[in-house]
């Protein structure tokens, strides 16, 4: 179960409440899940939401970072919604361990969801 509705009518939610929120792509259909964020240390700003996909959609990698810019939270789903489809999962930019000091892996991952950078805002 979703666990951002743990305090539904605050505009702040506790990472730890986000943790297990389910992810609802293009097609209506959960595609995972938020395992945990990534924050940008200096700015304090989300960047990514590692999603977890438990073996879905024949993907390599069992977690992936989402740019955060990519979610939008919908009371309706106690959930995130995103435009992202599973083509565009299985087709993302190739993630590594090096990828979190690789720019040109940001950016091209951020082009290839059509999300916002983190770090242009």
């Amino acid at each position: 179960m979703a666990r951002a509705t743990a305090h539904p009518d605050h505009s702040l939610i506790s990472s730890e409440d986000v943790h297990g929120t389910d992810v609802i792509g293009a097609d209506d259909e959960v595609i995972g899940e938020i395992d945990h964020l990534l924050i940008e240390k200096t700015s304090g700003r989300v960047a990514y939401a590692v999603m977890s996909f438990g073996g879905l959609l024949g993907l390599a990698h069992s977690h992936y970072p989402i740019p955060w810019s990519a979610l939008k939270y919908d009371k309706s789903v106690a959930g995130y919604r995103t435009g992202i489809t599973v083509d565009q999962l299985r087709n993302a930019p190739e993630f590594s361990d090096d990828s979190w000091t690789d720019r040109d892996w940001e950016t091209r991952a951020h082009q290839h969801f059509g999300a916002q950078t983190y770090w242009g805002r």
